[in-house]
């Protein structure tokens, strides 16, 4: 169930445009604090979605939020919004827009010429800006099989992945529940990604683990992370159930599970992706709480 006045990332991405109108208002932090927070450990890099903020800060307001607040970067931003980004000294720690949708991927094999060329034009785009991750998704199974979907997704990621390699841009393939969220989305199994990634055979291809969903579908995330690592490019956030804060009212012990992506000795980004409740200061509080969790 999701939580009163939430949006989800799908409806997200539609209304971003609308959000952006708000990039000409003049603006100032919602918080006391005037300062980057000074204090973190760092053994983890760490940035922030920007959908879950969307109908709150435009992707200027939140670049200024999380340069206060100690963040590396903003995630899932396209190359419109970079221009804020730079502004702050952030970087686009996941880049989008080269993907049609969540639900029309790389597992279908109608959608590849058109994401071959939108993923080869995003490319350029990404490496010139100068960052390296950009997403992708596997699309929903409309009835095709796991194994045709791996053989499909092989086929259209490796007509891109030359370019990627040359260009030192990593593409990655989000993990996502199809039990709660994204009914009918193949890739909800992080052995399905993993070998996936065998079959690719590109260091330039590799999973986003996004750990709400995967505790949706698999729990087992410490051994996990662990055993498959070396496949994982990029984590998410979320408290589960209902995708909201870090808090005690979630299931899943976040110190402990970045522990052990830490150990595995991870040097992407971990993005916090959860929706907040607690609407204080436009979701900012809660930003910072999550971060001094994750900050082990």
């Amino acid at each position: 169930m999701k939580p009163k006045n939430s949006i989800s990332r799908r409806q997200a991405f539609k209304s971003i445009a609308i959000t952006s109108a708000a990039l000409s208002v003049p603006y100032t932090s919602l918080s006391s604090e005037s300062v980057s927070n000074t204090h973190l450990k760092r053994n983890i890099k760490q940035s922030v979605c920007h959908w879950p903020n969307a109908d709150m800060l435009s992707v200027k307001q939140l670049a200024f939020e999380a340069k206060r607040i100690g963040l590396v970067g903003v995630d899932l931003v396209g190359p419109e919004n970079w221009k804020y980004l730079k502004e702050h000294g952030l970087i686009s720690t996941m880049c989008n827009g080269a993907e049609i949708s969540l639900t029309e991927g790389f597992n279908d094999k109608k959608y590849h010429n058109t994401l071959v060329d939108r993923y080869l034009n995003h490319i350029d785009l990404v490496a010139s800006a100068g960052y390296t991750n950009l997403i992708c998704f596997s699309g929903n199974r409309r009835k095709i099989d796991d194994e045709t979907g791996l053989k499909n997704c092989v086929q259209g990621l490796k007509k891109i992945l030359s370019k990627a390699e040359k260009k030192g841009v990593v593409i990655h393939m989000e993990l996502l529940n199809s039990k709660v969220d994204h009914k009918d989305y193949m890739c909800d199994r992080t052995l399905w990604g993993v070998e996936l990634c065998k079959l690719v055979g590109s260091e330039n291809f590799k999973l986003l683990y996004d750990i709400y969903h995967m505790q949706i579908m698999e729990g087992d995330m410490i051994r996990t992370i662990r055993d498959y690592g070396q496949y994982i490019g990029h984590y998410h956030t979320a408290g589960n159930p209902g995708r909201n804060e870090l808090d005690n009212n979630q299931e899943i012990f976040y110190p402990a599970v970045i522990g052990a992506i830490i150990e595995t000795g991870f040097q992407g980004f971990l993005a916090q992706e959860f929706i907040p409740k607690d609407r204080t200061n436009s979701g900012m509080d809660s930003l910072e709480k999550a971060v001094a969790i994750c900050d082990v």
